[in-house]
């Protein structure tokens, strides 16, 4: 994937600084502006957000708990690489989760609810033919929240939230496959569908066979990556 074009420079004119510079890290690092294994030396980043040695420390720190950063003892602080095991470590607690909350969806949503589920999907798709993965990893974020909150399952979105930097960083090595966007856009309609049927086991199957299909993109282009990489 391409690094990020442009600078890291931070807009100090929204939200708090030590905000901005961990949404402009993780955006970096998510969207392979560092790549797996590189060094994160703390004055470099400096320089390059124009912000203090504390606030980077702080961030770095922050992306460290997110599974984004890694620091070893004795060590600078590195980006995480990521392995085939945590993938699919991943990937099965989405299925666990996410099954169960399409489930939930599909008993207790509203019919507004379906609507935004709806919405959401209809940007996927356009986001998809413009190649804005941006917004594709955008608005699948909401379409699940909309479907955790939906299904009342507030306290499985919050363990999802907890994993969202690494789902989003595996996101957009999927959502970089040419295979991805032609298939993506397809089984969350069928979702969308057992959803409005209320069909509980349905829902479920079809938010699981999303997942296991994303991680079968996942693992592939983690596979093919040179070794080292």
């Amino acid at each position: 994937m391409p690094r990020t074009a442009g600078s890291l420079k931070i807009d100090r004119s929204q939200k708090t600084l030590r905000e901005l510079t961990l949404e402009k890290m993780r955006d970096a690092i998510i969207g392979q502006y560092f790549q797996p294994g590189q060094r994160l030396v703390e004055r470099t980043l400096c320089d390059e957000l124009g912000v203090s040695r504390t606030v980077v420390r702080e961030v770095l720190r922050h992306l460290e708990t997110e599974g984004l950063v890694n620091s070893p003892p004795n060590q600078g602080p590195t980006v995480a690489t990521i392995d085939a095991d945590t993938t699919r470590q991943v990937y099965t607690v989405r299925a666990l989760l996410e099954g169960h909350a399409a489930a939930a969806c599909a008993r207790l949503a509203s019919e507004q609810d379906l609507t935004r589920l709806a919405a959401a999907i209809m940007l996927i798709e356009a986001a998809f033919a413009q190649g804005d993965h941006a917004t594709v990893l955008a608005e699948t974020t909401r379409f699940y929240e909309v479907m955790f909150n939906a299904g009342g399952e507030q306290v499985a979105w919050g363990i999802v939230q907890s994993l969202n930097a690494r789902i989003n960083r595996l996101r957009a090595i999927t959502i970089a496959s040419k295979q991805r966007g032609q298939q993506a856009p397809g089984e969350m309609r069928r979702l969308l569908e057992a959803l409005r049927a209320r069909d509980e086991a349905a829902a479920s199957e079809a938010a699981q066979a999303h997942v296991h299909s994303a991680a079968q993109v996942a693992l592939s282009a983690l596979a093919a990556e040179p070794a080292g990489a």
